[in-house]
């Protein structure tokens, strides 16, 4: 994402202008007169739109390209071939599965057909789980995730709230957007046994492939054995494809089908279509680049919690959920980041249930990071001194024996030294978090504000602090045969060492490892 040095204030004023969602990137890119880094444009690291930073390949993108003429000019096959091939790379029964153009268009279709007069939902969350059912005059029953419990969803809180409220419908998001919030299958599971008289619940698993906490974390394989539970799972996000709108539902087969009777014939595009043929010979890079995105949460969750005033939220999402100090107006700190560093993220003052002291920072590579670090210190404490360091040089080369010394050049005068450019004492704004001390001589080391269950009162001993790294628990080896049944024979040995019997879930759509 490109923007010109000099029209930022343009493209700030988008944010003012929007007050539910975000600017898209094409009207940033028309605000700062679309412009490229070659003709003389600022290149903006994008912390703002939660997509997968590794996938596609770089032979994907190749492959489009070279189709890109074709893609263009004819029409796409029928949603139902494209379904048909997703089901037989996921190991679904295309009698439960509906696909949209991109998630957004189920959500619409789920509340047209299947939500009646009310709906309850955790906040915050998705936006469009709420303003869509306000829009066609249903009560919207928000339940307040509490900022003292790390927003995390206590089910039996919220299905006590289902009751009080007289709620029909019933929605969750694992993990949540914005804060990453994430429940357990097994707490999903009891989730829905415990609203199985309610019209309909909905478990938004959107993100859910990002998350490395348990090994098989869907409960797609459960909705589709109840009579009222549909999973939504987004393919955008998933793939770093955004552009191409695509998504799809999991249901038993009367619900799937009541929606995928009201789709239109070519509700997904030549693009959507092109992608989906791909995936079967893209899986081991796909479920690399979740593991890499992994990587990059918990190192990046560190580095933001050395942040002085920080906190920040443990999360299962592609993104992380932050609380900016004491008297930091988001807004103002996003504005300035954008204009002066360039780098765009989600300030959260217009998310029901949150605020401007919010941010939600997409998970990047470190090269992004390092740039992220160094804006925010600049602007909160008007230094980069808490700005991560810059990584170590490479090791030099080990000198090569030469077979006989030759002659050396002549050696030419090296100019006169050029003086140093005088060093400014003072950016050129004031920092937004005045420190009540002077920073130490040393980077402070993270301290991981871990806040998702609040624990009983102990008496304990004072104890010396120490500073404990998260763990990030690696996947459990899973079989891939139930979950690609047409494509056994591509299975690696270390999949195809586990009985075939064992139970999976044929919807998570990544390796355990």
């Amino acid at each position: 994402m490109t923007v010109a040095v000099g029209v930022t204030g343009n493209a700030t004023e988008l944010f003012r202008a929007n007050t539910a969602h975000s600017p898209s990137y094409f009207a940033l890119r028309r605000a700062a007169g679309g412009l490229s880094p070659s003709g003389g444009g600022r290149d903006i690291v994008d912390f703002c739109i939660p997509c997968n930073p590794y996938f596609p390949s770089p032979a994907m993108y190749e492959k489009l390209q070279e189709s890109m003429r074709d893609i263009l000019t004819y029409y796409p096959s029928g949603t139902d071939v494209i379904t048909n091939e997703l089901c037989s790379l996921l190991g679904l029964n295309p009698q439960t599965v509906a696909m949209g153009n991109g998630s957004t268009e189920l959500i619409t279709w789920i509340d047209h057909l299947l939500v009646r007069e009310s709906l309850a939902i955790p906040i915050p969350t998705f936006g469009r789980w709420t303003d869509q059912p306000m829009e066609t005059g249903k009560r919207v029953d928000m339940f307040l995730l509490p900022e003292a419990a790390g927003f995390a969803l206590d089910p039996a809180a919220f299905v006590a709230f289902v009751r009080a409220r007289g709620s029909r419908t019933a929605v969750i998001c694992n993990p949540n957007n914005p804060d990453g919030g994430f429940l357990p299958k097994h707490a999903v599971v009891a989730l829905m046994d415990a609203l199985s008289d309610l019209d309909l619940v909905v478990i938004d698993e959107s993100f859910l492939d990002f998350s490395d906490a348990e090994a098989w974390p869907s409960v797609a394989d459960e909705a589709v054995l109840r009579p009222n539970v549909v999973v939504l799972r987004s393919l955008g996000k998933n793939f770093g494809l955004h552009g191409i709108r695509f998504g799809y539902l999991v249901a038993n087969p009367a619900l799937a089908g009541k929606v995928r009777r009201m789709l239109p014939k070519w509700n997904l595009n030549s693009f959507a279509e092109a992608v989906v043929f791909m995936l079967k010979d893209h899986r081991e890079e796909y479920a690399q680049s979740l593991r890499m995105v992994s990587r990059d949460r918990q190192e990046m969750t560190w580095q933001l919690a050395a942040l002085p005033g920080l906190t920040v939220y443990p999360s299962q999402g592609n993104f992380v959920f932050v609380k900016l100090p004491d008297g930091v107006d988001g807004a103002v700190l996003r504005d300035r980041l954008l204009a002066e560093h360039g780098v765009l993220v989600r300030e959260c003052g217009n998310k029901l249930g949150s605020s401007s002291r919010f941010m939600r920072l997409v998970v990047r590579p470190q090269a992004d990071v390092q740039r992220l670090l160094t804006g925010l210190s600049t602007v909160l404490y008007g230094s980069t001194w808490y700005a991560a360091p810059a990584p170590a040089a490479a090791a030099p080369a080990p000198v090569q024996e030469q077979p006989a010394p030759q002659q050396l050049p002549q050696i030419q005068p090296a100019p006169p030294p050029q003086p140093l450019p005088q060093i400014q004492q003072a950016p050129p704004s004031q920092p937004l978090y005045e420190q009540p001390f002077a920073p130490p001589p040393a980077p402070p080391q993270p301290v991981y504000e871990v806040r998702r269950e609040p624990q009983p009162q102990q008496q304990v001993q004072p104890q010396p602090q120490q500073q404990v790294e998260p763990q990030v628990q690696p996947r459990a080896e899973g079989p891939a045969t139930d979950m690609y049944p047409a494509l056994a024979a591509e299975v690696p040995p270390a999949f195809a060492a586990v009985p075939s019997g064992t139970p999976r879930p044929a919807l998570y759509w990544q390796d355990a490892s």
